[in-house]
């Protein structure tokens, strides 16, 4: 059933999607080979997306995210304007676009830096996604049989900093996906070399599922752009795959 989140500012014409929901509609792009790609924003991508516009640099700077950031533990390093630039760009070019419920507990952060802030980006950068849907749907697609049961069968392509476990997970029990290409990926300068070589390699894979923070954000726009295929922004569920849990 589509319907629209609660607590929703949004465009009149703006669809929620539920998980089955965004299924279907990944189904429909698999089938059709069209470009899909979901991106998820939580409070990372927030910060990112508020550099200096949306809140002053040195308010960016101060949270704990962000001093992770810095101590080379969140893929990238801020200030960072380009990729700032790269992820508004992303984000309103995406085909679905996961964001919090206001007042949802799925990830660990501050409330003011999920949903709020998620609100005064869009507002700011007037970013109105059409298609949208709750940001931790990544967690529920992997603990979907029918998600791994549509995947079956299609050359698979992963990219996260565990890219090599991930494949030999994926390969066994009860996944059973076939991976052709595990791209490591862990830090934001690695995009432009990532890019290049998918371009180069785009006929090989159909669909690609990115574990890297911020950047996947990015890439999964991108990839679905260049390559025409199916690109999602996976998040935590990769964790849930090589450990059962999102943390």
């Amino acid at each position: 059933m589509i319907k629209h989140a609660k607590g929703m500012k949004r465009p009149m014409q703006q669809i929620y999607l539920e998980a089955q929901d965004l299924l279907k509609r990944i189904r429909d792009a698999i089938e059709k080979q069209k470009p899909f790609s979901l991106v998820r924003i939580g409070d990372g991508e927030n910060l990112v997306m508020s550099q200096h516009h949306v809140w002053p640099m040195s308010k960016v700077l101060q949270e704990r995210w962000a001093i992770k950031a810095n101590r080379g533990e969140k893929g990238l390093t801020l200030p960072n304007l380009p990729l700032r630039n790269a992820v508004i760009s992303s984000v309103k070019k995406a085909t679905v676009v996961g964001i919090l419920p206001a007042g949802d507990n799925t990830i660990n952060a501050p409330d003011y830096l999920k949903r709020p802030l998620t609100d005064k980006v869009f507002s700011y950068y007037k970013i109105q996604p059409p298609v949208i849907c709750h940001a931790g749907v990544n967690r529920e697609l992997a603990k979907m049989e029918e998600f791994w049961s549509l995947l079956s069968g299609l050359r698979i392509m992963v990219i996260t900093r565990e890219a090599a476990k991930i494949k030999e997970r994926l390969k066994k029990e009860p996944y059973n996906q076939k991976i052709v290409h595990a791209l490591p990926f862990d830090q934001w300068p690695e995009y432009r070399n990532t890019i290049k070589w998918i371009t180069a390699h785009k006929d090989s894979f159909d669909v690609a599922l990115i574990s890297c923070g911020v950047s996947a954000v990015v890439l999964a726009q991108q990839i679905a752009s260049i390559t025409g295929k199916v690109a999602l922004d996976f998040g935590k569920a990769s964790n849930i795959i090589l450990n059962g849990r999102p943390n």
